[in-house]
């Protein structure tokens, strides 16, 4: 299929165009600049309409994006003072632990407890939160395995300071343990939700973006274009009255390449494929 170009709205042969006269062109130049004139003040009214329109919703996404962003590092933070806080009291549970029992103070300690050593268990799980680069699923697994080992150590706790009344220290620190494990649980999952909010809102905010840089670029071509209008209105009315030749500072004689070709030299095209060819002939001799 032949190559078509398009010429002020009308579809010309190549050889057609080839076949338009300087006076022809320089016409259909001029009243292309003068339609371009008319018609741009219309496109930059709708262009900044639609600026305008978008602009105070992509700024309300952004706004919403942050607060989104900042209940997420809100929850994260809340739940990395719960975590850290319940962390360092499970060495002085430990502690205490210990010494009760050494002194004969931990009584009915059920052996299931003591096989299972839920504080151990509790304490490397939080060891793996805080130092492991984890995805959400595997944090969530081992969240879910804490909260039933602290669960189970409530109820321990619960057992025990009904039947040892001295042990009431070490059973407060356990249970405040457990609760500021609870209180990070419940941080977390707000982290998570809040997570899930800010991803549509990212999304929705990008593409807004994308459309009002889009329509930004847009206006400032329209504008460059209408502010060169006249000028070139100018320029091509002074060619159709003055000729296509060297007439002055700013207009070039646009007819020396013609007159070249018509003098049997080459065209500055046929210049630049045969210097191409020749590059490839010595890519391929090298080779």
């Amino acid at each position: 299929m032949p190559k078509r170009e398009v010429f002020l709205g009308t579809e010309m042969e190549t050889g057609e165009l080839m076949q338009v006269g300087p006076n022809e062109l320089a016409e259909k130049l001029l009243k292309r600049r003068i339609m371009l004139k008319d018609s741009l003040p219309g496109v930059i009214r709708n262009l900044e309409a639609e600026e305008d329109s978008l602009s105070p919703k992509v700024d309300r996404m952004k706004r919403s994006f942050q607060d989104a962003n900042s209940k997420v590092a809100e929850f994260k933070n809340e739940r990395g003072i719960f975590q850290t806080e319940a962390g360092k009291l499970i060495p002085e549970v430990k502690d205490i632990r210990e010494t009760l029992i050494k002194s004969g103070g931990m009584i009915n300690l059920d052996p299931k407890w003591k096989k299972r050593k839920l504080l151990e268990q509790i304490e490397e799980i939080e060891e793996k939160i805080q130092t492991s680069a984890l995805d959400h699923k595997s944090e969530r697994k081992l969240l879910e395995k804490r909260r039933s080992l602290i669960s189970e150590n409530d109820k321990w706790v619960k057992d025990r300071k009904d039947s040892n009344p001295e042990m009431i220290s070490y059973l407060d620190k356990n249970r405040k343990m457990s609760e500021l494990f609870k209180k990070a649980d419940k941080a977390h999952s707000k982290m998570i939700e809040s997570v899930s909010k800010a991803q549509p809102l990212y999304s929705k905010l990008s593409e807004s973006s994308a459309e009002l840089k889009e329509i930004k670029s847009q206006l400032d071509r329209a504008r460059e274009l209408l502010s060169q209008s006249d000028k070139a209105i100018e320029y091509w009315e002074k060619r159709l009255e003055l000729g296509f030749g060297d007439i002055g500072p700013g207009f070039r004689d646009l007819l020396k390449s013609k007159k070249i070709v018509e003098g049997g030299g080459r065209s500055s095209f046929a210049k630049k494929t045969q210097k191409n060819v020749k590059s490839g002939n010595l890519v391929g001799e090298g080779e």
